[in-house]
């Protein structure tokens, strides 16, 4: 097997020139991205379709980095705020309704502990996944391998090193579940503070629940 084919594969591999070429057509398009009128919004769409493996819409604030961007899937409503970094040696999936506050980062990326297998070049990619209707707060790190459920929130600051079951909040470092979320959760706004009755009015005939 070449580089390429153990890299994707999620094996040990060495960045090789042809591993260096994917990465340089990226960094092109993420020049254009990082360097476009940021009040271009319908530009920015297009390059980032161009920039993703897929993408129904997603809307990216730059600054933004990866390394290749066609190992990235996102579905529907996809956001991500600024500076957010996906290392995306491995690919990452990401479901509807995603959102990223600002400095989150997703590693796929990795290197062995022991410097003298560290020092032969050799490195990873783990595969991560995030479902539906996500909501991932500032400052957050994602580690390699890791699989975020569906309808859940991860707090600010955490570091994200093992599974993530569906419906919970979670957070810390490392991050672990602080409780489920509920129906009771629905017309909550900030913390205790719940939605006045002219915006879940709103909510009730747009969100048809």
């Amino acid at each position: 097997m070449n580089n390429k084919q153990r890299r994707d594969a999620q094996m040990a591999y060495i960045s090789d020139s042809d591993i260096f070429n994917e990465q340089k057509i990226c960094r092109e398009k993420l020049q254009k991205l990082n360097f476009m009128n940021r009040s271009d919004f319908d530009g920015i769409v297009e390059v980032i379709k161009d920039l993703f493996g897929k993408s129904d819409g997603a809307f990216v604030n730059p600054p933004f980095y990866c390394d290749y961007g066609k190992h990235i899937e996102v579905g529907k409503n996809f956001f991500a705020n600024y500076n957010c970094t996906i290392l995306d040696v491995a690919r990452v999936i990401i479901g509807d309704n995603c959102q990223m506050a600002h400095n989150v980062a997703i590693y796929t990326a990795g290197h062995p502990i022991h410097p003298v297998s560290r020092n032969s070049g050799y490195e990873y990619g783990k595969e991560v996944t995030i479902g539906d209707n996500v909501w991932i707060g500032g400052n957050t790190v994602i580690c390699p391998g890791v699989h975020i459920g569906n309808n859940v929130v991860i707090g600010a600051g955490s570091v994200v090193t093992k599974d993530i079951p569906d419906c919970v909040i979670a957070g810390g470092n490392p991050c672990t579940v602080i409780r489920k979320i509920t129906d009771d959760d629905k017309r909550k706004l900030f913390r205790d503070e719940e939605f006045d009755n002219e915006a879940w009015n709103d909510i009730i005939n747009r969100m048809k629940f």
